[in-house]
C-alpha cells in the first residue's frame, strides 16, 4: 500500500488543490497538549502535520519557534517523548506526520535506532534541517527523508538534493530563518516551476506564510503550504488556556479554507 504522504498528495492532486501543512513544536506547552492541538488542527483542515523536535540550538528558526523549543525543553520534552506523542496521536488519527528536527538529537538518540522507533511510532517522514544532501544515509528507508531547497540553491546541488529526497520537497520561500512575513516572494511561482524541472515529487512551500491571503497565493503555485510561526505564536499567547486546542483550530480554519479554495471553485 502507498504510504500516508503519497496518498495525501495524490488525493490533493485528484482534487486539484494544495495540502495544508501546519507546524507546531512538540511539547509546547506540554506533550499532552500537543496531542490535543494536533487533533484540533486535523479537525480544522490540516492535511499533514509537521511536528518539531525541540533542540537547544535551532539555527534555522526565528525567535517565535526558538522560544517554543525552549518552552518544550523546559517542560521536559525529549526525542523519546516526541515519539510517544506521535504514538498517542496515532491512536486517534491517520493524519500524516513529519518530524522537523536537527541532526544532533538524532545522533544522540542513535541515528538508525531513531528511524526504527519513529517508524514504529507512526512517523511518516523526517525533515532534518542540517543534514547535507550529499551525506549518505545509513538508516532504514522509513520514515521518508524530506529535503529542503532554498532560493539560493545552485543547480548542481539542487539536482543532488532532489535525487536524495522522498515524499515531497520543502521549498524555503525566503532566505533567512523561520518567521512571519508581510508578503509572499514575488518570484515564488517562477522558482517552483524551475524546481519542477528537477523532480516529480510534490513541492511544499514554507517560511513566512501567516495569513489566509498569503496561503491562497502560495497554494496557486505549490502542492503544499506550510504555516508555522503564526500558529506557534498563537500557542504562546494562549498556552495556559484550557481551550487552547480550540483557539488554535479557530485560527487555522480560515487558512485551511483559503488553501483548499481552489478545489471548491471547481465544484
Amino acid at each position: 500500500m502507498p504510504d500516508r504522504v503519497e496518498r495525501l498528495f495524490r488525493r490533493c492532486h485528484e482534487r486539484n488543490r494544495a495540502a495544508f501543512i501546519p507546524y507546531i513544536c512538540a511539547g509546547d506547552p506540554t506533550l499532552e497538549r500537543t496531542v490535543e492541538i494536533a487533533l484540533a488542527l486535523e479537525r480544522a483542515g490540516a492535511d499533514l502535520i509537521e511536528l518539531g523536535v525541540p533542540f537547544s540550538d535551532p539555527l534555522a528558526d526565528g525567535i517565535v519557534n526558538q522560544l517554543a523549543a525552549q518552552r518544550a525543553l523546559e517542560s521536559g520534552t525529549t526525542p523519546r517523548g516526541v515519539l510517544q506523542c506521535v504514538a498517542a496521536i496515532r491512536q486517534k488519527s491517520e493524519v500524516p506526520i513529519v518530524l522537523y528536527t536537527y541532526l544532533n538529537p538524532l545522533l544522540q538518540f542513535g541515528f538508525e535506532r531513531f528511524h526504527h522507533d519513529a517508524a514504529a511510532a507512526g512517523v511518516d517522514g523526517l525533515l532534518i534541517l542540517d543534514l547535507p544532501p550529499d551525506e549518505p544515509i545509513d538508516a532504514p528507508a522509513a520514515p521518508l527523508h524530506i529535503r529542503l531547497v532554498a532560493p539560493t540553491t545552485p543547480a548542481d546541488r539542487l539536482r543532488k538534493i532532489c535525487d536524495a529526497a522522498a515524499g515531497f520537497i520543502y521549498y524555503v520561500s525566503r532566505e533567512g530563518v523561520t518567521g512571519v512575513r508581510t508578503s509572499v516572494a514575488s518570484s515564488l511561482r517562477e522558482r517552483v516551476l524551475e524546481l519542477r524541472e528537477y523532480t516529480a515529487l510534490p513541492i511544499a512551500v514554507g517560511f513566512g506564510i501567516s495569513t489566509p491571503e498569503q496561503a491562497r497565493q502560495v497554494a496557486e503555485a505549490a502542492d503544499g503550504v506550510v504555516v508555522g510561526s503564526a500558529i506557534v505564536d498563537r500557542i504562546a499567547r494562549f498556552g495556559r488556556n484550557a481551550d487552547l486546542p480550540d483557539k488554535v483550530g479557530e485560527f487555522v480554519r480560515p487558512i485551511a479554507a483559503a488553501i483548499h479554495d481552489r478545489e471548491e471553485r471547481l465544484c
